[in-house]
């Protein structure tokens, strides 16, 4: 069944996997008619402007609202003339899925109200090729999970022991902690090796420089769509009414930097220098077909953690590796499913304790490794702590990342003969300053 039923959208028809459009879309595209999400781009000198994206065109949603489509759906007159899409956000689900909606109707094969007006079409749809994609929301700020069980088991057992591989609380609370806004950056920005203290098992006394362990780090993203006061809570029934949609997402980290400077307190300067997203942010409600059951979570956890339905979703992950001047290579292809703790157990636990949230904030879901070596999500599990070697399609070999090595995520979930997809979050890795 792909009809959604939930207390904003008795049903979604935009999702109907036998909508065609008359743009063409290839079959292996991201965005078919079905997904329509959201980012910012800016063509040339020209402002920025807030976008969906069919196929390989971006759709200037602002020129659509200056021509009249959008009447009906009272929205403000420069809601789409913005630098990010925190004000489209902030004006509700009822009338962001309406103009999401109200997209899919104008794209239809059998809607001729845009289709026949050739000199407005070439204003409203733009090549991608031909844009720059800016960082979609202004993060106020960041939580970053750490929700797989699989990655923290991993963790652990490397350096703990297997048989005490997950601390006590894991499977009490979704373990979390705030990270820093101000360095997440949009995909294809370039991120430079930071630099820290370090200190082996073997030197006396810590040394200054580049680190030696950059690594990435497979997740995902969710995006805050409603605003609470100081004191109140969101219960995990109400969570998804706060949640506008999902980005991929890459927390790059200095495993080396990080060894050294978490006790006590956890990561700094081993997360702090970037993280980076996907420029598209997919709607949740795009993304109900992949609704799946999640882990049976035992022991039981406490009343305002419980939840109903399904609640995690079947989305593939994929990391790719490329060395400069070579061809990328797939080094994990795990899934959005491999997590024990779901987005809305995520809020509750942040709001529960009456911290308030805000429109923009983003909420990433930890390293997301699956069972087999070859879905673990982090270059730290993959060559098990710089023991084992992932080996490139050009032979060459890495234990950790590179200088001028590129990094790319990419997701999709596909159901119905439909894929929805995320496109990607990519960068290169450049050489300490």
């Amino acid at each position: 069944m792909w009809l959604l039923t939930t207390k904003q959208q008795p049903m979604i028809e935009a999702n109907n996997p036998s909508l065609k459009s008359w743009i063409h879309v290839k079959a292996d595209s991201d965005f078919p008619i079905q997904n329509l999400p959201f980012g910012v781009f800016k063509r040339d000198q020209d402002s920025p402007k807030v976008a969906s994206i069919i196929g390989d065109h971006v759709i200037n949603l602002h020129v659509l609202m200056q021509e009249g489509f959008f009447e009906g759906i009272e929205l403000p007159s420069d809601v789409f003339d913005q630098n990010y899409l925190n004000p489209f956000i902030a004006t509700g689900k009822e009338k962001t899925n309406a103009v999401r909606e109200r997209l899919s109707e104008l794209l239809r094969l059998e809607n001729q109200e845009l289709q026949t007006k050739n000199d407005l079409k070439e204003k409203v749809f733009i090549p991608v090729a031909e844009v720059e994609m800016l960082l979609p929301v202004k993060v106020g700020d960041y939580t970053d999970f750490y929700s797989s069980e699989q990655h923290a088991f991993n963790v652990g057992s490397m350096f703990r022991d297997p048989e005490n591989a997950l601390l006590p609380n894991w499977k009490h609370i979704p373990v979390g902690y705030h990270g820093r806004a101000s360095s997440i950056v949009v995909s294809g920005t370039e991120i430079h090796r930071p630099k820290g203290q370090t200190k082996s098992k073997e030197q006396p006394s810590p040394v200054f420089g580049p680190t030696k362990r950059l690594d990435f780090e497979l997740e995902m993203a969710f995006i805050v769509g409603k605003s609470t006061s100081i004191g109140e809570s969101v219960a995990t029934k109400d969570a998804e009414d706060f949640i506008f949609g999902f980005t991929l997402f890459n927390d790059w980290s200095a495993r080396d930097i990080q060894t050294w400077e978490y006790v006590p307190l956890g990561p700094f300067l081993a997360k702090n220098f970037a993280s980076s997203m996907s420029p598209w942010v997919v709607t949740l409600e795009a993304v109900a077909p992949f609704r799946v059951s999640g882990p049976e979570q035992d022991p039981k956890v406490l009343d305002y953690l419980t939840y109903q339905g399904d609640a995690h979703f079947d989305i593939n992950l994929e990391v790719f590796m490329q060395p400069e001047g070579s061809q990328e290579t797939k080094v994990s292809a795990s899934n959005y499913r491999n997590l024990y703790w779901n987005i809305r157990q995520q809020l509750a636990h942040q709001t529960v304790n009456g911290c308030n949230i805000n429109i923009g904030d983003l909420y990433a879901s930890g390293t997301i490794s699956g069972k087999n070596p070859d879905s673990f999500g982090s270059m730290l599990e993959l060559s098990w702590n710089g023991t084992r070697a992932v080996t490139l399609e050009d032979e060459s070999q890495r234990l950790f990342i590179e200088d001028g090595d590129t990094v790319t995520m990419r997701g999709f979930g596909s159901r119905n003969g439909v894929r929805i997809g995320f496109g990607e979050v990519s960068n290169k890795i450049l050489k300490a300053k």
